[in-house]
This record gives structure tokens, sequence and C-alpha cells, in this order.
């Protein structure tokens, strides 16, 4: 079977387990502390970073993108009807989310109101080139949660509980998004990339009284060393 090896509540994981969810692939989950790293860990991932895929040969993959790719060649099914080309729109959809998780942990992470909306902006973008080129179907292109899918399922799921738990909607100018959000979380893709106290560990970081999310009054002073986990980059 194959292994995932994760930190709890890294994004690059969360496109892991979500495209193994979608494609109904029976996988095991091993989380790591990543303030401190087991030995053995070292030696499957040359960078110290997460996600690691483990396969059934025993075979090490690091590198999410490569992760994702191994696992649509092994496993295809939706893809097999698309163009070269098509895949390949895909792929860059996928990478453009992909690229924006550390923007969205930074954001989330933010000591103060400026901070969060100078980092916002930059999330923006790419929430407005995605807005521009999702259709009216339930998901990116079909009725049925796709590659694309679940590259940005992981900033749509962080969204809705920073909604949920502190009011501020990352979403609120991306009414397709936000039907997007709610597709994905009704279809449970969301809940069962994760684990259970997946929810506890994400708002115990990102909204704790350290980020202007969790109270409402910090400074940019009060960004700690926590940040390391996302900004320094632990996940890939």
């Amino acid at each position: 079977m194959l292994q995932v090896i994760s930190f709890t509540i890294c994004p690059f994981v969360q496109r892991v387990t979500a495209l193994l969810e979608a494609k109904q692939i029976p996988y095991q989950v091993k989380y790591i502390s990543l303030k401190d790293k087991p030995e053995w860990f070292l030696e499957l991932s040359p960078h110290g970073q997460v996600p690691v895929l483990v396969t059934e040969k025993g075979t090490a993959i690091f590198e999410s993108e490569a992760i994702v790719e191994y696992i649509a060649e092994l496993y295809p099914n939706e893809s097999e009807a698309l163009s070269a080309e098509e895949r390949a729109k895909e792929r860059a959809w996928g990478y453009l989310a992909a690229k924006h998780y550390l923007t969205q942990c930074s954001a989330q992470r933010s000591g103060d109101y400026d901070t969060l909306i100078s980092r916002q902006a930059k999330l923006n973008k790419a929430f407005s080139a995605i807005e521009r080129a999702k259709g009216d179907l339930p998901f990116f292109n079909s009725e049925e949660p796709g590659w694309v899918d679940v590259a940005w399922l992981p900033l749509l799921h962080r969204a809705g509980i920073i909604k949920q738990y502190s009011g501020y909607d990352f979403l609120k100018e991306f009414p397709k998004l936000r039907q997007w959000q709610q597709n994905l979380i009704a279809s449970g893709l969301t809940n069962r990339s994760v684990a259970d106290n997946f929810e506890d560990k994400f708002t115990e970081f990102y909204l704790s009284k350290d980020t202007y999310l969790g109270n409402g009054c910090c400074d940019s002073s009060a960004n700690s060393k926590l940040d390391t986990h996302c900004a320094k980059g632990n996940c890939c």
C-alpha cells in the first residue's frame, strides 16, 4: 500500500491525499514533527520536506509535483479522454494553485491588518485568474472532482476554516470560488484528505494570539518562529 509521510497542516500533503481520495486509491499516512525530524525521514527526503510518497516497492518520491504526476500516471482515469494540450492546461492550473500555498500560509499568519491585506493581494491575483476560468459546472470543468479541483482544494478548504472561525473571508470577491469551495466540502474530499485533528491543529497555528486573524490586534512583530513550518519551506 502507498504511504504518505506528512505534517498535519501542510497544504502540499493535502493535495496529494485529496488526489488519492478522488481516485479512491488505498494509502496510509505517517505523521512526523517538523520540529524534530527523524533520521529515517531525512534519508528519504533529501531536503527534509513533506510530503514524501513511499511506493509499494519501497521507493521514496519527494516533491509534491513529482508525487501527483506519479499518481496520475500510475492510476489514470478522467485524463485519459483529454488531449495532450488539455492535460497540459490542467497541469498548469494545478501548478498555479500550488505556487500560492505558501502565499496563503503567510497571509493567514499575518500579524497585523496591513500585512494581511498586502499578502492577500498576491493571493487575489491567482484567485482572479481561476475565477475567470471557472465555468458553471460543480467542479472546475466537470461534474466530479478532477486534477484541477484537488490542486485548488487546500486553498479553498483553508479559506473556509478561516471564515468559519474568524469571520474573515478570503473569497469575498470571488462568488464562483465560494460555490466551488462549497461543492468540494459537500463532496467530502476536504475532510477525507486531512487528519481527524486537522482543524484543531490548523486553528491553533493560524488563529493563535500571534496572528491578526486570531485576535485582530497584533502588530507585525507577532509573527513567531512557528512560521518556519511553512514560510521556510518544510512543505514542498
